[in-house]
């Protein structure tokens, strides 16, 4: 007996094995699991990299030590250190405060090497702290924002080019003491990464409470100070470069050139006019030939009005020699060039006068009669 099972007939098809089956679901499931880990590591590194991209809108209160960045400093910028390098300094800060009195303060942030003249860092930023006492204010136009953590706090919000921000403050209302203030500023390279070209600094001082201080000085005198700090050399000694002493000296040469030039330029153009005026008196003289005939009805108001330009323009180069404000325009000087153009102007119109003069004593011709 044929205990064997029929065989199916499969003519046209393909009957899939069953270990293709197999391998097409473990090769999906290990797709899935790759691409998981791959999220997962993106995921990982992002999160670990974030601390390394500058906060170019403003540092936050806290560094990644979880301390007071306005304080302690930061914790990413020149690895962690403080430079000398980085000049921070304020302006405007009062000796001493009244209650609800406001004070306008400036703020100046830089790179030393830049403030004498080298190729240093151009952008800066700033946090500022007052422990929550009194309030800030600033006008829309400055790039201040409350700091990220302390509202009370203020920063930058965009990366200054001159590292200035000017911003007032309120004091309280009653005497509280005296009221400490914390600045930290940086001066970065504009990379976007807080690498050991970006530098900072942080200055602290404090403002006495009211009746604190008594001189005998004007009130204008001990009203205000200016608290930095920074390399001493480049706050008060700053040294010119020699790259701006060339700079200078090129300047120079160009200012001489076009001035020798111009002057050149419309001296010999003056002599050519008065030179081309006396050969042609002393040519009609010689050959009888005056000017044309001028009847006295059109003499007259061509004399005055010839006689009048050339008072004017004589009464406008004497004041233009006299006076001591210059005559510039995009910066150029043209007071001297202002005042020989007034006085050849009126040089010209004076002779002008002259010949009307003698066109009007000439004696008529047959063809001025008709």
């Amino acid at each position: 007996m044929n205990l064997m099972p029929p065989l199916r007939s499969y003519e046209g098809k393909h009957p899939q094995p069953l270990f293709d089956t197999f391998n097409r679901d473990t090769n999906g499931d290990n797709m899935r699991v790759s691409l998981g880990r791959t999220i997962t590591c993106l995921i990982i590194v992002l999160c670990m990299s974030a601390p390394a991209f500058g906060m170019s809108n403003g540092p936050g209160a806290y560094n990644s030590n979880d301390e007071l960045t306005v304080k302690y400093g930061c914790s990413c910028h020149n690895n962690g250190a403080m430079s000398e390098r980085a000049v921070v300094m304020v302006t405007g800060v009062p000796l001493m405060y009244e209650p609800s009195e406001q004070y306008i303060m400036t703020i100046k942030v830089a790179d030393s090497l830049t403030l004498s003249g080298g190729e240093g860092n151009t952008q800066a930023g700033f946090l500022l702290s007052s422990d929550s006492v009194g309030n800030f204010s600033w006008s829309d136009d400055e790039d201040i924002r409350y700091a990220d953590g302390r509202g009370d706090d203020i920063s930058h919000s965009d990366p200054d080019l001159d590292g200035v921000w000017q911003f007032s403050w309120s004091a309280p209302n009653e005497d509280v003491g005296p009221v400490q203030f914390w600045l930290a500023g940086n001066s970065v390279d504009g990379g976007g990464i807080p690498d050991d070209m970006d530098y900072w600094n942080i200055l602290s001082f404090s403002i006495n409470p009211p009746g604190t201080i008594t001189t005998n000085e004007s009130s204008s005198t001990l009203q205000t100070r200016t608290i930095s700090v920074g390399t001493y050399d480049s706050l008060f000694l700053i040294e010119v470069s020699e790259e701006q002493l060339e700079q200078e000296r090129q300047d120079a040469i160009s200012q001489r050139v076009f001035t020798q030039g111009n002057l050149l330029y419309w001296t010999s153009l003056v002599a050519l006019i008065v030179g081309a005026v006396v050969q042609k008196e002393i040519l009609e003289r010689k050959y009888g030939e005056g000017p044309e005939f001028l009847a006295m009805e059109l003499a007259y108001p061509q004399g005055l009005r010839r006689g009048f330009i050339s008072m004017v323009s004589f009464y406008l180069g004497v004041s233009w020699a006299s006076s001591e404000s210059p005559i510039t325009f995009q910066g150029v000087d043209f007071t001297n060039f202002a005042t020989g153009l007034a006085f050849f102007i009126s040089a010209w119109a004076a002779y002008g006068v002259y010949r009307t003069i003698i066109s009007s004593r000439k004696d008529p011709s047959m063809k001025d009669l008709m």
